[in-house]
């Protein structure tokens, strides 16, 4: 019998674990939720626990397993397997992931950031179909994101490439939690997008569903905005178009600085689907130059909540073939 990939995806709520093949085929999956009490120091033990627990359900033992690999919020040490700010884990200390979960499965383990992570398994199992440059953009509450170069993660010199939430595109925009302003995060992300709607709707005099939503205090989300501007309402319009354009510029500035195949948009605001990856492309194609726009598609993420865990996974291939 051939053996097995675990991939785990941490998440603020809950934490998605998946057996894998080598080829990154998902055989069975489960999840639980993300305890942060008592500073996070529940999170590894119950991980452990559930891993153990499962592999023994299946009827399997450690020997079964080529390796564990993680994706983590926060400030991962790749080569010592620790995790530092993740603050909706409640890990404001250095976390000593990698011992904790070898030391209680016996497995070998690696770890990396977790839109990293999502990035890897988008290209080996997704849209960025195993091509050896793409950049991962993920819209969700923020904006995450992962480079891969010559067919390599880049990580940079203190861990943070890919930040892609925190390139500037409106210098005098809002306040993002970083500490600088308009990063890319403060109108494209879900919040983003309703930030955004509100601001407009504030302006807006015309006739607008979502103006009179917004207006009566009802609670709008990044969906309801998207929703509208589908039925073309003005002021809805207004806004996805604006999100279109500093989506499409940001992809730009990306394209024409490394030369991807393929950007590949996930997250929630994602869900959007082709209505907004059309008009992104509309803005991607007036802020790249000719070799870029001919050569780099925009496309759709493809695996939905299982990214995480195929790139985690993917993270032990990564290291076998390394020491091949």
């Amino acid at each position: 019998m051939s053996r097995k990939l675990i991939g785990i995806d941490l998440g603020g709520t809950t934490v998605k674990l998946a057996v894998l093949t080598e080829e990154g085929e998902v055989q069975q999956k489960w999840s639980l939720l993300t305890d942060i009490s008592e500073d996070g120091t529940k999170i590894v033990p119950s991980i452990v626990a559930s891993i153990n627990e499962h592999i023994e359900r299946y009827g399997m033992t450690k020997e079964d397993f080529i390796g564990i690999g993680m994706g983590s919020p926060g400030t991962v040490d790749l080569q010592n397997g620790t995790v530092i700010g993740a603050y909706n884990l409640n890990w404001k200390t250095l976390q000593p992931v990698k011992l904790l979960i070898e030391e209680g499965t016996g497995i070998p383990f690696a770890i990396d950031n977790d839109a990293n992570v999502a990035a890897l398994g988008e290209r080996w199992k997704g849209a960025g179909e195993n091509e050896d440059n793409m950049a991962f953009l993920t819209l969700g509450t923020g904006v995450g994101g992962g480079i891969v170069a010559e067919g390599n993660l880049l990580h940079g010199s203190v861990g943070a490439a890919g930040e892609v939430g925190h390139i500037t595109v409106e210098p005098n925009g809002y306040d993002c939690t970083c500490g600088k302003k308009g990063c890319l995060e403060t109108v494209a992300s879900a919040t983003g997008v309703v930030r955004l709607a509100r601001d407009y709707a504030d302006q807006y005099a015309g006739e607008s569903t979502l103006k009179v939503a917004i207006d009566d205090g009802q609670l709008v989300t990044a969906k309801d905005v998207f929703d509208f501007a589908k039925q073309n309402d003005a002021l809805a319009v207004k806004v996805i178009d604006k999100v279109a354009f500093y989506l499409g510029l940001a992809c730009g500035n990306i394209a024409n600085i490394l030369n991807p195949s393929t950007i590949v948009i996930g997250g929630g605001v994602s869900n959007a689907g082709e209505f907004l990856v059309e008009q992104v492309q509309d803005y991607f194609n007036t802020f790249t130059f000719p070799a870029i726009r001919s050569s780099c598609k925009i496309r759709l993420a493809q695996l939905g909540n299982d990214a995480g865990v195929i790139g985690a996974s993917s993270l032990i291939k990564g290291i076998m073939s390394k020491s091949e």
